[in-house]
């Protein structure tokens, strides 16, 4: 079975440029590369992993691809590219050239605009990818939902994957409208969706896997095995959990689905989605 972490990042730790990681999230205020992630991967006998980006710069983009030039355990990038730019062809076809570049993520949830994904520049960048084979990672809130449905409308060859179940609420275990549109936009059969992030949106020193499992078994009904990839969401996850905890959540649940299903979640999907 070969295991794919589809869902991690690298960084320098910058107190400027990450200004997003507060001083509540003092674990997470240093440097993590990939001599920090390969042990855990060979500890939870994980082959490879795709690294995504956290600050939207083609500085970070290019700085991944070195990472996983230089590292043959980081199977694929998920970079930013600005796609609203009236150069955007010439930056695509630059980095159309890098072999493990395999798509796009734009930090959407921090926009405050809650329908960026529709502005037209941002549609015309999005317009461009298929040709490229790039995919596009969506960060969203469950309250952008019924936008990114509309959205994903627009572009039926695409392939998109949702990030972190779209963040439902475990604080609050209200799932009524989370369940509304996550149900809605799996109909979509290019949206795949990543089962990740789960802890960081729960109560940080109180969790139990118990939290999780209702949201698990709407997203498994919902788009079936063929369309989830299992993500661990490190090192952000470790406001939470150890590596070994995130993924013991998605081991336990998943432990009685059959070993074909099994070997869909933890790197199938994710060979096919990205194209590794």
């Amino acid at each position: 079975m070969k295991k794919i972490d589809s869902h991690q990042h690298f960084w320098k730790y910058n107190l400027a440029k990450d200004a997003w990681i507060t001083d509540d999230m003092k674990v997470i205020q240093r440097d993590f590369l990939p001599e920090d992630l390969e042990p855990l991967l060979k500890e939870n006998q994980i082959d490879g992993c795709i690294a995504v980006q956290a600050d939207q710069s083609e500085e970070e983009t290019l700085f991944l691809l070195e990472l996983a030039k230089d590292n043959d355990f980081i199977k694929g990038v998920v970079g930013w590219i600005d796609l609203r730019s009236s150069e955007l062809k010439s930056r695509l076809d630059y980095f159309s050239k890098f072999k493990k570049l395999k798509g796009f993520r734009h930090i959407v949830q921090a926009e405050p605009e809650d329908h960026f994904l529709l502005r037209a520049d941002f549609c015309n960048g999005i317009a461009q990818l298929e040709k490229y084979n790039f995919t596009y990672d969506i960060l969203i809130l469950p309250k952008h939902l019924p936008i990114a449905f509309e959205f994903v409308k627009k572009f039926p060859n695409q392939k998109f994957v949702i990030d972190h179940l779209a963040k439902p609420n475990f604080k609050q275990n209200n799932f009524a409208d989370w369940k509304k549109g996550i149900t809605a936009i799996s109909k979509c059969e290019n949206v795949y969706c990543k089962v990740s992030g789960l802890v960081t949106e729960a109560h940080w020193n109180n969790w139990t896997e118990s939290d999780f499992t209702y949201c698990l078994d709407v997203v498994t009904k919902v788009f079936g095995i063929e369309r989830l990839l299992f993500g661990s969401d490190w090192p952000v996850s470790l406001l939470a959990a150890s590596y070994k905890e995130s993924y013991a959540i998605v081991e336990h649940y998943f432990s009685n689905f059959s070993t074909e299903e099994q070997e869909k979640i933890w790197g199938g999907n994710a060979i096919k989605f990205y194209n590794l």
